[in-house]
């Protein structure tokens, strides 16, 4: 199924033109270099304070709260090394990328090569099947067509109940992350530059960790305090990912989309906050995020008034919800996404184009 646009391809394009000539004309592209800095150096302050303590405390399971406490911080590295990665921080691209490089590799234990050639493939076309990473072949069936071919036995039980195992399973996340940096850091058939040098600071990292817990804590805390920060550091950066796009309409291979419905159909908001904001990284506005990848996180939630009047000016629905109503959208999805593998193929995107 082949789905064009009724107007002529000009006007769509010049629609965001003018949005951002608007978004530019406020400021909100300019690179907030303050702030970032700040970012940065409150985080590595906390990191080493985290440490500290764990020095301090000793021999004690209360180092489990400190676990939980470095998981968290780890986060907020990845979401620096993402912002990074889209260039939001220095209008140098080298700057951005050794930033990226440092805070990922070495704070995080995270490929910045790898994560920027998965990230920006879904950029270009979210939600798009066959094409976005993020919704292709995994643990989880997140469209009908994979779900279809896991009808059979404990495969068949596991989608129709994977809504409620996919919060558990990104307690898992933060392994799997380490494991997939490593894994293409070692294919010498990838083309990445500074292969070598991001997997020495990833394994550096990753090794130097693991030799500090087993010498400075029994086993058994060790083994726990890795697993905790492992599991929090997974959880919180999945759970941040996760209500962005899964449950919204599902791109055909063949759909045609000018750019901003490619970005904003597919996308959902999650009403922001201080907390909210800080712990989803910013994520939480990913309309504006997709439509701006390369604005600073902390100017995403002032375009947002610009962008939700545009997009009502345009017709073009503007899907935000509360975080824990995107979270039940999700498992609900999830859930469901094998049942409707069985019905004939329903295309929602379509139905609105047509509209």
């Amino acid at each position: 199924m082949t789905e064009t646009l009724t107007k002529p391809s000009d006007q769509y394009t010049s629609n965001y033109t003018d949005l951002m000539h608007e978004v530019r004309d406020a400021g909100l592209l300019q690179r907030r270099h303050l702030y970032y800095w700040v970012q940065m150096g409150v985080h590595v302050a906390v990191f080493a304070g985290i440490w500290v303590g764990f020095f301090v405390l000793g021999n004690s399971w209360f180092q489990l709260v400190l676990a939980a406490a470095l998981g968290v911080v780890v986060t907020q590295f990845g979401f620096l090394g993402h912002d990074a990665s889209h260039r939001q921080m220095f209008r140098s691209t080298t700057w951005n990328s050794w930033t990226a490089r440092i805070l990922a590799g070495c704070f995080a234990g995270l490929s910045f090569a790898w994560w920027r050639a998965k990230h920006n493939t879904h950029h270009q076309a979210p939600n798009r099947e066959g094409v976005d990473p993020d919704i292709g072949p995994g643990a989880l069936a997140f469209t009908p067509d994979i779900a279809a071919d896991r009808r059979s036995g404990f495969t068949g039980w596991f989608v129709d109940h994977q809504g409620w195992l996919f919060f558990p399973l990104l307690t898992l996340e933060g392994l799997n992350l380490h494991y997939s940096s490593i894994r293409t850091a070692l294919d010498a058939n990838r083309d990445q530059p500074w292969r070598r040098i991001e997997l020495v600071m990833v394994i550096t990292r990753l090794t130097a960790y693991v030799a500090i817990l087993l010498t400075f804590l029994p086993v058994g805390k060790a083994v726990a305090f890795f697993a905790v920060q492992m599991a929090v550091f997974g959880f919180c950066l999945g759970s941040s990912f996760a209500p962005n796009h899964k449950g919204m309409p599902l791109v055909p291979p063949t759909m045609k989309l000018d750019f901003l419905r490619r970005q904003v159909m597919v996308s959902r908001n999650v009403r922001g906050n201080p907390v909210t904001d800080w712990a989803m990284g910013g994520l939480n506005y990913q309309i504006e995020h997709h439509l701006f990848p390369n604005m600073p996180r902390c100017n995403l939630k002032k375009a947002r008034p610009l962008v939700r009047a545009h997009l009502e000016r345009e017709g073009i629905a503007y899907t935000e919800v509360g975080l824990f109503h995107s979270y039940a959208i999700v498992v609900g999805y999830l859930n469901n996404v094998g049942l409707r593998a069985r019905d004939p193929f329903d295309c929602p995107l379509a139905s609105q184009l047509r509209g």
